[in-house]
């Protein structure tokens, strides 16, 4: 808008006005971006090379609106970029190109966003303007190897003390930013910004006790392993150290988070 370009956000994607006004751009391909419809026939046979999308995973593994999270969740070493024509499917449509890209082992949610933003931006001025021409090869998917990575609700930001260290560290960056972690403490709610995994046995404290809580460090107990409370942010109150939290008697050595 500031440019001055034309901007439509039509509220129904199923009309024949908008399926009408995409069929009378007259253009070669749409491009698609963090769009969490799913576009009807009528919209999709609109541009002469039909609609691409750029995913933000390897499909066909997480398919659906939140692809990022979900494979932070999963503890995924790599994701990427894939440009897919789409279909009346959810992500099903075929392929033509793949971009990977590591994950490293504390990055965020919001983290990885920036990287594939930057990665998918890339990956559209090298690749469609062939596709354009014909040059690209379209690759079906292979749905036996199919995951999938739902919306995000508020609750899947509950952080799940039972699980390893690893996999709790991993849903808390998944969560990050949004919905974002969280867990009961003493009867308020609880924000977990940030972790470190340390893996080992479980102490002999019940998943979401606190083992160890002072000035230098605060632990609690998973299903297998502790976590390493870093920054938090109780409730009512702005991000701080899980020390500062502790120190101004927000929990103590013994208190059970969750539950």
């Amino acid at each position: 808008m500031a440019l001055g370009l034309p901007v439509v956000q039509p509220t129904k994607l199923r009309t024949s006005e908008f399926a009408g006004w995409v069929h009378g751009l007259d253009v070669d391909v749409a491009l698609v971006v963090a769009y969490g419809r799913i576009l009807p026939k009528e919209v999709l046979s609109g541009p002469r090379c039909g609609c691409v999308n750029v995913h933000a995973s390897l499909l066909p593994k997480y398919r659906g609106a939140a692809p990022i999270a979900w494979a932070l969740v999963k503890g995924e070493a790599e994701t990427g970029i894939t440009l897919m024509k789409l279909d009346e499917g959810m992500d099903t449509g075929p392929t033509f190109a793949r971009v990977a890209v590591p994950v490293g082992p504390d990055d965020t949610a919001a983290d990885l966003a920036r990287v594939l933003a930057g990665v998918g931006a890339d990956a559209v001025r090298d690749w469609l303007p062939g596709y354009v021409a014909g040059q690209c090869t379209l690759e079906p998917q292979d749905d036996s190897g199919a995951t999938t990575a739902p919306l995000l609700r508020k609750s899947d930001g509950v952080i799940p003390w039972s699980k390893s260290a690893k996999q709790v560290h991993d849903h808390v960056r998944g969560m990050n930013p949004w919905p974002g972690a969280f867990t009961n403490a003493r009867g308020r709610v609880l924000k977990v910004h940030s972790t470190r995994a340390i893996d080992g046995e479980r102490a002999r404290s019940s998943p979401g006790q606190i083992v160890l809580a002072d000035k230098s460090c605060v632990l609690v107990a998973c299903g297998k392993g502790c976590v390493e409370l870093l920054t938090v942010q109780p409730e009512g109150r702005r991000t701080m150290s899980a020390a500062e939290w502790v120190v101004g008697r927000g929990a103590a050595e013994g208190d059970r988070l969750g539950g």
